[in-house]
C-alpha cells in the first residue's frame, strides 16, 4: 500500500512485518486542478511512530542499490 501510495516498486512481495502501536497523522486537503480550481478533497497519512520500528542505518540503500532514496 504505502509504495503504491509513492508510485514505488514493492520491496518485498510477501512481507513479514507486523506492526506495533503505529501512530499515524492524516491529513484532509483541497486537491487542485491543473488550473487551479479545486476538484474535490484529498487524504494524505503518514506513519510517524511506531513500536515496532528499529534504527538500521543504510537500510533502504541496501535494498534499493544504486537508486534514488525516496524523500
Amino acid at each position: 500500500m504505502v509504495e503504491r501510495q509513492h508510485g514505488e516498486p514493492h520491496l518485498n512481495g510477501n512481507p513479514d512485518f507486523e506492526p506495533v502501536q503505529p501512530q499515524i497523522n492524516v491529513s484532509v486537503r483541497p486537491v487542485d486542478t491543473d488550473q487551479g480550481r479545486t476538484s474535490g478533497m484529498g487524504v494524505e497519512w503518514d506513519v510517524v511512530a511506531c513500536g515496532s520500528f528499529s534504527r538500521e542505518a543504510g537500510r533502504w540503500a541496501m535494498l534499493r542499490p544504486g537508486q534514488a532514496l525516496p524523500t
